[in-house]
């Protein structure tokens, strides 16, 4: 018996969209990193491109459970000595309040040039709107009570 490997002309691309209002960002962010990656389709390869795109909609009311929006940090290094740089979730949000949400999916995906094509296919909205309607993206039920909701 052979193993299946899907061909670049199987391989349907699906939009998703998320809502992620009050969802919990670590939560939030590794069911996107799996429908990224492909995970929830029967065909998922591992070295593939499996043509998933997500947009997630209101990424600047994701939640952090405790005291992370100012226990938390984010560094960057200037390439400079002593060009260590620390910012907390707060003030990221505050700023950039889509990059919380794209370092948590980032960290989550593969760190090679697979992960950096998947990341192409992510789309972060601060706000409640987005302009991929013509791709008519399918919602992305995330919890099990969004799923019992809508049964």
């Amino acid at each position: 018996m052979k193993t299946y490997y899907p061909k670049k002309g199987d391989i349907q691309e699906q939009w998703y969209v998320v809502d992620a209002e009050n969802e919990v960002l670590g939560r939030l962010a590794s069911r996107i990193a799996l429908v990224l990656r492909g995970k929830n389709s029967p065909r998922f390869t591992p070295h593939a491109d499996m043509g998933t795109h997500v947009i997630v909609v209101n990424a600047e009311k994701v939640r952090l459970t405790g005291r992370k929006m100012d226990d938390k940090t984010y560094h960057r290094h200037t390439g400079w000595i002593g060009g260590l740089r620390s910012t907390t979730a707060r003030k990221l949000l505050e700023k950039k309040p889509t990059e919380v949400l794209r370092k948590a999916v980032r960290g989550m995906l593969p760190h090679n040039r697979l992960g950096n094509a998947t990341m192409k296919r992510l789309r972060l909205f601060a706000g409640p709107t987005h302009d991929h309607a013509a791709q008519k993206p399918i919602p992305l039920l995330l919890t099990k009570a969004a799923k019992e909701k809508d049964h």
